[in-house]
């Protein structure tokens, strides 16, 4: 495949625009640490997915390994260090080869990994990839590249529903003085919020593709989300919110192929039923 054709793949766009953030991003915050991490996560991601698809005789997928990195070093602030930034990216690309129902991730990987790291490294994740230290109107690069991608996945109700359902619940518990709602209507909060909506909530392989379960992904997600964040605040919130959403996924394909077997089924029964009425 040239490179202009796969540019204009969704995993191109999403590619595209990542490396585009990480430059942004670096040369507002006048800091090439955020690079650095950038090359260390997906240098040991292409290892681990090598090694592990080597060793099972699979088909690497390059692509998301590399978003899988870039999420990975525009989520953690770019003062992490280098061994914890590689833990992260070995974490994630693990989880994208063992949690999976018919060899695809039951779970975003990246989201995975940065969830644990939490708990394990007891990390610093600043989001500074979604512009959250730079001035308010760079929140225009989340915007444009968000709808490009949304568009290019076809996932639109996914994060309306997401967006709508969050910033209201928030904007209740405000109102109720429930937590610090205030807070995520406030940089860097909102740019992690419209980042994660959409780049890592919209992830093709763990989310829905019709219309009406994308909808009730993107609300349970979203007030899952809210109740974590009302509840425990901290960092936790929207990966935790995501991994409700992906379990729904995770069952709603189980159930469609439970569905489709059967059908298979009654229908080879009465094809067999009538060929056999057929030679009597």
């Amino acid at each position: 495949m040239t490179i202009q054709k796969w540019i204009k793949t969704p995993k191109g766009y999403v590619t595209a625009t990542l490396v585009s953030y990480l430059i942004i991003a670096s040369i507002g915050s006048k800091n090439i640490m955020g690079v650095k991490n950038g090359i260390i996560a997906i240098c040991l991601a292409f290892v681990v997915d090598f090694l592990y698809c080597r060793m099972k005789n699979r088909k690497s997928s390059k692509d998301s390994t590399v978003i899988t990195g870039l999420f990975i070093s525009l989520i953690l602030s770019f003062t992490t260090p280098w061994q914890i930034v590689a833990g992260t990216a070995v974490i994630a690309i693990l989880s994208k080869h063992l949690l999976v129902y018919k060899k695809k991730p039951i779970f975003n990987p990246a989201a995975v990994g940065l969830l644990l790291s939490i708990f394990i490294f007891q990390t610093g994740q600043s989001w500074w990839g979604a512009f959250g230290d730079l001035p308010a109107w760079t929140i225009i690069f989340l915007v444009i590249g968000g709808y490009l991608i949304t568009d290019r996945v076809n996932k639109f109700p996914q994060v309306l529903s997401f967006l709508g359902t969050f910033f209201v619940l928030l904007l209740l518990m405000g109102m109720l003085n429930v937590g610090n709602a205030a807070d995520a209507f406030r940089p860097p909060f909102i740019n992690a919020t419209l980042f994660f909506s959409f780049f890592m909530l919209t992830d093709p392989p763990t989310s829905p593709a019709k219309y009406k379960n994308q909808v009730l992904f993107g609300i349970l997600s979203a007030v899952s989300g809210v109740l974590v964040y009302g509840i425990f605040g901290g960092l936790t919130y929207l990966f935790i919110g995501l991994f409700i959403g992906n379990i729904y996924s995770y069952l709603q394909k189980r159930s469609s192929s439970k569905a489709t077997v059967l059908t298979q089924n009654v229908k080879t029964q009465y094809q067999t039923r009538t060929s056999r009425n057929a030679c009597r």
